[in-house]
């Protein structure tokens, strides 16, 4: 990459700065609205109780959403908009990034505009931007480092050098993901002549070094808790099938998300060469990240979300695309690619508050949200009944949903995966006393119960349901007598 070129295609078009912030706040407002009045998700109240024990490390991930958390709820209270305060706010400054860098790889308010406009515009940022997940910190810090690296490019300067690497190394702190961005940027340095000229100067490796001494407390959390997260997280790396289904899974997943009307314009811009110059950095930078994505979709599922930090920079890349072909005929596809996302994303809130209004649906996206009070109170309906002093579960949503609620006037603990919940400020439960275990159906095995437990006494099931709906059956378990340490060692997998 050369000095960034000059913008293309765009004499006498301009957008209004003033007009971008407005569409900015507007889409903050609306996220705004939404993160106080949506049920939090078992993940988002999973990270909940994360946040009540600040610490470095944690069983699923590193730290950085758990800190968000924590401050929203101190800001604004302990609710649904404070556990959700710091990602909405993030994704309105990850917009305002992607025109930052935009306009710093020489393309014009028009381009970057609409890279911010579309940016919002895929389906998982218009559906999702709110939500209290790692992939939001890590999204914003991943945008703030290439910002800073490229005015470090532009400027010659080793301050924006370090400032690149601090950021690399919060996204870092974020998910384990954002480790790939370092060898995005050598990369993308090592691409070209300028770049390897670069290479030979200290700036790029003092990022280095600060994002490597950022990213250190989290090793040394891990070192003294015997490689927790780094054993779950770069345990799945191994390939240990061939299973080249879900790549195609993979693939229609990410061309869905990110709005077909958008990815259609990314290939044009990647083989264009005069395009290629424009979009060298946000392209060649995402490229280590998309190849262990797709290399390890030929052995097992990619979850949908994983790629949210590259959805900012492929924006650029798309906006870019569609300069050139809006001059081949192209323009109403262009115009209509932010309409679709965001009306999409409006049709399917509204299908999702559906249910909350009494309306009932054959199928229900929104069932992970509904019925969760009704739900808390057959169980400690049904724990009262029996005499029940505690009540267990089978996995850590269901664990962290029941703790959220806080409707259970007993010890809720998950009976499996203990070491998920070291340090976290949760109650154990006291096991000389009955317990009733729940979760669903297909999680509940009465055979593995009685391996951990002399006395198992299956008492039916009950629904957790929207309005209207009929709902997914949970089994009732009553359990005693443990034959092991459940709190310690837990009762199988």
């Amino acid at each position: 990459m050369s000095a960034p070129p000059s913008p293309s295609g765009e004499a006498g078009r301009r957008t209004s700065p003033a007009l971008l912030i407005v569409f900015i706040l507007l889409i903050l407002a609306i996220r705004l609205v939404l993160a106080g009045i949506v049920p939090l998700t078992e993940d988002e109240a999973y990270y909940r109780l994360w946040s009540q024990a600040p610490a470095l490390g944690y069983f699923d991930h590193p730290p950085m959403i758990s800190w968000w958390i924590w401050l929203g709820r101190h800001l604004v209270g302990d609710t649904a908009l404070g556990v959700r305060l710091g990602p909405s706010l993030g994704c309105a400054l990850t917009s305002l990034l992607v025109f930052d860098l935009a306009r710093s790889l020489g393309s014009g308010r028009q381009t970057a505009g609409r890279a911010v406009v579309w940016y919002n515009a895929t389906l998982l940022v218009a559906a999702g931007g709110f939500l209290a997940v790692p992939d939001s910190p890590a999204a914003l810090f991943w945008m703030l480092s290439l910002c800073a690296a490229a005015r470090a490019w532009n400027e010659r300067s080793s301050r924006w050098w370090l400032a690149a690497g601090l950021a690399a190394g919060l996204a870092s702190l974020s998910k384990y993901s954002s480790l790939f961005l370092g060898p995005g940027v050598f990369l993308w340095l090592a691409s070209s002549r300028s770049g390897r000229d670069r290479l030979r100067t200290p700036g790029p490796w003092l990022a280095v070094a600060i994002g490597a001494a950022v990213f250190a407390p989290n090793v040394a959390w891990n070192a003294t808790h015997h490689w927790l997260t780094f054993s779950k997280q770069f345990g799945r790396i191994a390939p240990h099938r061939f299973a080249p289904k879900y790549l195609t899974e993979f693939l229609g997943a990410q061309l869905l998300l990110l709005n077909p009307l958008i990815a259609i314009f990314i290939p044009r811009a990647l083989a264009d060469e005069t395009l290629r110059r424009r979009i060298a950095m946000p392209a060649v930078t995402s490229a280590p990240f998309v190849a262990y994505l797709l290399v390890h979709s030929l052995h097992d599922r990619v979850q949908a979300h994983w790629p949210a930090p590259l959805y900012a920079p492929l924006a650029i890349v798309a906006s870019v695309g569609a300069d050139d072909l809006a001059r081949r005929g192209w323009r109403t596809l262009r115009t209509f690619a932010p309409v679709f996302g965001l009306g999409a994303c409006a049709a399917a809130l509204l299908y999702l508050a559906l249910p909350s209004l009494g309306v009932p649906l054959k199928f229900d996206p929104a069932w992970p949200l509904q019925g969760w009070r009704p739900f808390d109170d057959q169980i400690e309906t049904a724990r009262r009944r029996v005499g029940a002093s505690w009540i267990g579960t089978t996995s850590y949503g269901l664990t962290a949903q029941l703790l959220d609620q806080g409707r259970i006037a007993a010890p809720v603990m998950q009976i499996s995966e203990r070491e998920r919940w070291e340090g976290l400020r949760v109650p154990l439960a006291d096991m000389a006393g009955p317990g009733l275990v729940v979760d669903l159906s297909r999680r509940v095995s009465p055979t593995l119960l009685r391996r951990c437990f002399s006395t198992v006494i299956p008492l039916g099931d009950i629904a957790r349901a929207a309005p209207g709906e009929r709902g997914r059956p949970y089994t009732l378990v009553l359990v005693s007598g443990p034959r092991r340490d459940i709190v310690r060692a837990g009762c199988g997998t």
